[in-house]
């Protein structure tokens, strides 16, 4: 006879557990419908390419603080010379004060009218007197040097503590633009080992071969440069085509945008500064139709700057990774605005 008992019913645990199952199992399909995909290598290229723009913002305001930072240890030191010399000229004015008070005590510390009294030789009391004016005048003239000599040393040391101060400050914004940049640096790696090696490889490759191309001489065609300074800083540059780029790097090893253009300029014999910000004043500016060979280029915001080859190309440390190199204008990104020094 067919058993009538009723189908075991699955306990509350078992529910509980193939519930939460379930629900995981949709929640998982549900974040792999609406992942993010994989960036492809374009887009991976540019945003690399933007963080090494960032990056490079960030090295020139480290190399700003950096100069900043040396020229105020230059101007600490010699407050804190001068300083020390307005001090040992300040015990020197304080220790002849003590010999003339010594003279005085000698003298005797006794009334005028006194001294008459009892001298023996009036004449030589007379001579003793007047000694003994001229060691008060004296004595008063000291005293007002020393006066004036402590004002100029505590004017010296407020000046040195205030640019001890301002010397700290940048101290600290050298640090934190340096931790910008490898950040950025840091995080364009991370996107670089997004892609397969092969990927990586490829792009490695494009760069190589940008590099290797640079290294032949631009046909500068009817491009005059505007002057021989100029024309000087140009063939510097060329040079020290396939040195790396490295972030702060000024020659003759490596080079930053900006460590290049000062290099090539101060080869030919004149001083620029260090950095885009500053570069950007230093001569006369100028149009993108106006530049001629050896004329600085700044683009994206005067976060880069080159050197204007002719033919619409230009002589750059384009960025870390890559090599000093020529390099189409059209690749580099917006320009902004030409200078000739």
């Amino acid at each position: 006879m067919a058993s009538h008992r009723r189908p075991k019913q699955p306990s509350r645990a078992r529910v509980t557990v193939l519930t939460a199952t379930a629900a995981a199992a949709v929640a998982l399909s549900a974040q792999a419908a609406h992942a993010d995909p994989k960036p492809t290598k374009a887009e991976v290229k540019e945003k690399v390419d933007k963080l090494y723009a960032e990056a490079e913002a960030a090295t020139e305001k480290y190399n700003g603080a950096k100069e900043q930072q040396e020229k105020l240890e230059k101007e600490v030191d010699a407050l804190q010379d001068k300083v020390a010399r307005e001090q040992a000229d300040l015990n020197s004015l304080r220790g002849e004060l003590g010999s003339i008070a010594t003279a005085q005590y000698r003298s005797g510390g006794i009334d005028p009218s006194v001294q008459l009294f009892l001298a023996s030789d009036p004449d030589t009391f007379l001579d003793q007197a007047s000694a003994l004016d001229q060691l008060t005048a004296k004595q008063t003239e000291s005293l007002e040097k020393i006066q004036a000599k402590q004002r100029s040393l505590a004017q010296e040391r407020k000046e040195a503590e205030a640019k001890l101060s301002e010397l700290s400050e940048v101290r600290d914004a050298l640090g934190a633009n340096k931790k910008k940049y490898q950040k950025k640096l840091a995080d364009a790696r991370a996107l670089l080992n997004t892609l397969t090696a092969a990927e990586r490889q490829k792009m490695a490759d494009d760069d190589a071969r940008a590099s290797r191309s640079a290294g032949t001489r631009v046909d500068l065609g009817n491009e005059v440069p505007a002057s021989a300074l100029g024309a000087a800083a140009l063939a510097n540059a060329a040079t020290q085509i396939g040195k790396p780029y490295v972030s702060g790097g000024t020659g003759p090893s490596s080079f930053d945008c900006s460590g290049l253009t000062q290099w090539a300029y101060a080869q030919a014999g004149v001083a620029i500064t260090r950095t885009t910000y500053t570069q950007i004043n230093q001569g006369t500016q100028i149009g993108r139709s106006s530049l001629k060979p050896g004329d600085l280029v700044f683009f994206n915001n005067t976060e880069h700057v080159a050197l204007y080859a002719g033919d619409n190309t230009v002589l750059h440390a384009p960025h870390p990774g890559a090599y000093v190199r020529y390099e189409s204008m059209d690749t580099i990104g917006s320009f902004q605005v030409g200078v000739r020094i």
